[in-house]
Parts: structure tokens; sequence; C-alpha cells
């Protein structure tokens, strides 16, 4: 059904994202898509490198508490 694409079409293309998309905004799609490629690239780097730390969350201190039902106390 869709053969090889000529240079004709490849122009009309091109035009027809140009008029879509404005010659403004391309640039800046084109920026985007390197800098995610780049961010992708680097990530799948470090974790071939070295596994990520991950922190267990503290627990909340007896002081913060208190002073929680102190506040929800003083509002009734």
């Amino acid at each position: 059904m869709f053969g090889r694409l000529g240079w004709p079409e490849i122009i009309i293309i091109v035009l027809l994202i140009i008029i879509l998309f404005g010659s403004a905004k391309i640039p800046k799609m084109m920026h985007n898509l390197a800098s995610g490629i780049r961010t992708f690239k680097s990530e799948i780097k470090t974790k071939d490198d070295a596994p990520v730390k991950t922190e267990k969350p503290k627990a909340a201190s007896k002081k913060k508490t208190a002073t929680r039902k102190k506040v929800a106390n003083k509002k009734k």
C-alpha cells in the first residue's frame, strides 16, 4: 500500500509539519526530544554502573506527635 517515500513525498510531509506546528515550535520540540534522550541514556548508564540507594522513611518523632495532639485539643 505504502511504497517507498521519494523526495517529493518527504518535502510535502516536512511542509505539512512546518505548517501545523509552526517554525518556532519545531526547534523547541527537537531540543526537548534531544534532552529526553540524553536523560534516558544517562539513567540507563547510572543504573548499570551502581545500584541506586533507597532510603527508608524516618518515623515521626514523639515530640511532633505530641505537638499535633495539643494543637488538635486547642481547636476543640
